[in-house]
């Protein structure tokens, strides 16, 4: 079996917000599995906010850079087309990183078989039960070590990691749940179908008087995804002893070079005694069972849903990108072949 695929390369590095210029579709034979190898059809794709990063030289603490005129990273779902491995059959759905391509060549050791719960989305694998969902999940329970009761800020609250952590929370029993977002409808969205007490546009005011404003009473934990002003106004708005847990910094993705002033208030963590964490979810692979055993009943039941915008067509995946970087999806941007 020899098909031709199509695949995304990455062809120069941006200065600033990437356009689809940085990009070239490209046409490629796979050819059929040989020893140890299985054919997929890539079906589900995610893009996401840490790609940024890997495009420019430096790739930060993303593992490095994607590289030039070379199929990209991601993660996705596929189905065995054809396997030479006793291990993986034709029909089984697979969770792998070869993604921006329609097809990937793959051993056993490069995916995870999915197991198929009834009642929940095959796209569940890709948020609420894929690399999402598992970074929220870790950012509450193993970094911040939410407690029953304790009041939560989460920004870019709309975003994929966001409604994971605003939904996760709430079934770990968290007292009051405040979010940002970009916009009026993203606000109400996150309070009327995403269990958020409170929630506020970043764009009406400084972020440190509207979370104050928010929460005046103060907050114990913060799941920062943004970095810059949000991260000041979380340090500002913690009570003593409360914890940041930083999975991201959306704000500086698009000006490595110039990125935000650090917090004015960034001693106030020695003062009032703050932990700041980062998170990276490949440091916590072990916690994908226990996600799963958490949240499959909870999905099943309607407790929790996966917050998802899918585009479709292989050959929008590029518009895809740069429509969830410029923060037009709510949840997890996804694409579907």
């Amino acid at each position: 079996m020899t098909i031709t695929g199509r695949v995304v390369h990455q062809v120069a590095r941006p200065d600033g917000f990437p356009t689809p210029d940085h990009f070239a579709f490209l046409e490629e034979v796979v050819p059929a599995p040989g020893p140890g190898q299985a054919l997929v059809e890539n079906l589900f794709f995610s893009v996401d906010p840490y790609m940024r990063e890997l495009m420019d030289e430096a790739g930060l603490t993303s593992g490095g850079s994607w590289q030039l005129h070379s199929p990209l990273e991601g993660r996705t779902i596929g189905r065995v087309l054809a396997s030479a491995d006793a291990s993986l059959a034709a029909g089984d759905f697979v969770f792998h990183r070869q993604g921006w391509r329609t097809h990937a060549l793959v051993r056993a050791s490069e995916v995870r078989l999915l197991p198929r719960y009834e009642g929940v989305p095959l796209t569940a694998h890709l948020s609420l039960l894929g690399g999402t969902g598992l970074t929220a999940y870790v950012a509450l329970t193993r970094t911040a070590r939410l407690q029953p009761g304790e009041d939560l800020f989460i920004s870019a609250a709309a975003g994929g990691v966001g409604t994971a952590a605003g939904q996760i929370a709430r079934l770990l029993g968290a007292g009051r749940i405040v979010g940002s977002a970009g916009s009026p409808a993203k606000v109400d969205r996150l309070v009327t179908d995403l269990g958020f007490d409170v929630a506020f546009d970043y764009h009406d005011g400084p972020v440190p008087q509207l979370l104050a404003a928010a929460a005046p009473d103060g907050l114990d934990v913060a799941l920062e995804n943004v970095g810059g002003d949000h991260l000041e106004a979380a340090i500002g708005s913690l009570r003593e002893f409360g914890r940041i847990a930083w999975v991201g910094a959306i704000a500086q993705y698009h000006s490595l070079q110039s990125p935000p002033p650090a917090p004015r208030n960034l001693y106030d963590v020695v003062g009032k005694s703050l932990r700041l964490e980062g998170v990276l979810v490949r440091n916590h692979r072990d916690v994908q069972g226990e996600l799963e055993d958490f949240l499959v009943s909870h999905i099943r039941a309607g407790r929790i849903r996966p917050a998802e915008t899918v585009i479709d067509g292989f050959d929008n995946i590029v518009a895809a990108f740069l429509a969830m970087l410029r923060g037009e999806n709510v949840g997890k941007m996804l694409v579907r072949a």
